[in-house]
């Protein structure tokens, strides 16, 4: 099951910043799992060298599947330009306790509501929110949701309130139901996008509140039969000879890789059409929202798990976050 807000001004361009230069991660509080820019224990109070600015504190939200260590090198690259980063407790088999939708009937219908089915999660989000609060001083939040945890970030912020989140900022999330009807698509989330479709606040892009959305174009997909749209064009030749004859070619496209005809299946049931660009799991068109800043990344895979920093990276490789931290800097 894939799992993967208020109405829009004109998008406000992000402001000139200056990257800071890294410092050592120091750690504090052992018990807790926070990364901090530096410590808030005593080390901070023996440090007499002015220290660099901090930015609002962020909190990683764990996509589908994915446990918290698959954050730690983000959760410590964000240190590194002064986000202290709070990662929400999640461990694989947490997940399992998704199967007490199997029980409700909503499941079987495809109307499935995320509560209290998710109760589990928002529990520990809402611990890691408590834990980035202390951080923030009276400060907003950055909510940084990846796959799942993007459009659950949504749920949250519906459920519980969203006065002291100033930044969402989603990597990779599957944030629209499919298309209804369409032959060989079945809502892998049984009712639960559209859910957050109808009931979270519509996403915006305003001073107070800012929803950035970002996807990865990493491989197209392909239909597994049938011709695929591979964007090749007729070229046409006008002979000088005789201007009613025209020779015209058209170049074969390369025949589609059994891998873009498997991913293309998966594309097809988040969004009704496997012939798309995506990041290897959520496709483009489905991880963008109206009213927020959307954007597309080039050769950016969808997980952690099976990334690589230089062949594969994933939203958080150091490279990629380049592109999108100044939005966490403002």
């Amino acid at each position: 099951m894939s799992l993967s807000l208020p109405c829009l001004p004109l998008p406000i361009p992000p402001p000139t910043l200056q990257i800071i230069k890294p410092r050592k991660l120091t750690t504090c509080n052992q018990s807790r799992r926070h990364y901090c820019f530096r410590c808030f224990c005593t080390a901070a109070a023996a440090d007499s060298q002015p220290s660099s600015p901090i930015y609002r504190p962020a909190v990683i939200l764990p996509g589908l599947g994915n446990n918290t260590n698959d954050y730690d090198k983000l959760a410590l690259i964000l240190n590194d330009y002064g986000v202290p980063t709070v990662v929400v407790k999640v461990s694989r088999i947490d997940w399992l306790r998704n199967a007490a939708g199997l029980l409700d009937l909503n499941y079987w219908r495809g109307t499935l509501h995320p509560r209290p089915v998710l109760d589990w999660y928002f529990k520990k989000l809402d611990e890691a929110v408590n834990e980035a609060n202390e951080l923030a001083q009276g400060g907003t939040l950055s909510f940084i949701g990846h796959s799942a945890g993007g459009w659950l970030a949504r749920v949250y912020m519906q459920e519980f309130g969203f006065s002291n989140i100033s930044l969402l900022l989603t990597l990779g999330t599957p944030h629209l139901p499919p298309p209804k009807g369409l032959p060989g698509v079945i809502d892998q989330t049984r009712g639960l996008l559209y859910y957050v479709e109808k009931h979270c606040p519509k996403a915006v892009y305003t001073p107070e509140l800012k929803y950035v959305c970002i996807a990865g174009r990493y491989i197209k997909g392909a239909r597994f039969f049938g011709p695929n749209d591979d964007g090749s064009a007729m070229s046409v030749t006008i002979h000088p000879s005789n201007s009613e004859i025209a020779a015209v070619k058209a170049s074969k496209p390369p025949a589609a890789t059994l891998r873009a005809r498997f991913i293309g299946q998966g594309y097809k049931q988040v969004c009704g059409q496997a012939d798309t660009w995506g990041d290897g799991v959520v496709p483009e068109i489905s991880a963008h929202l109206e009213g927020a800043l959307n954007i597309s990344l080039e050769g950016v895979y969808h997980s952690p798990v099976g990334s690589d920093d230089v062949t594969r990276p994933w939203y958080g490789s150091p490279d990629v976050v380049k592109q999108w931290i100044h939005h966490l800097l403002d």
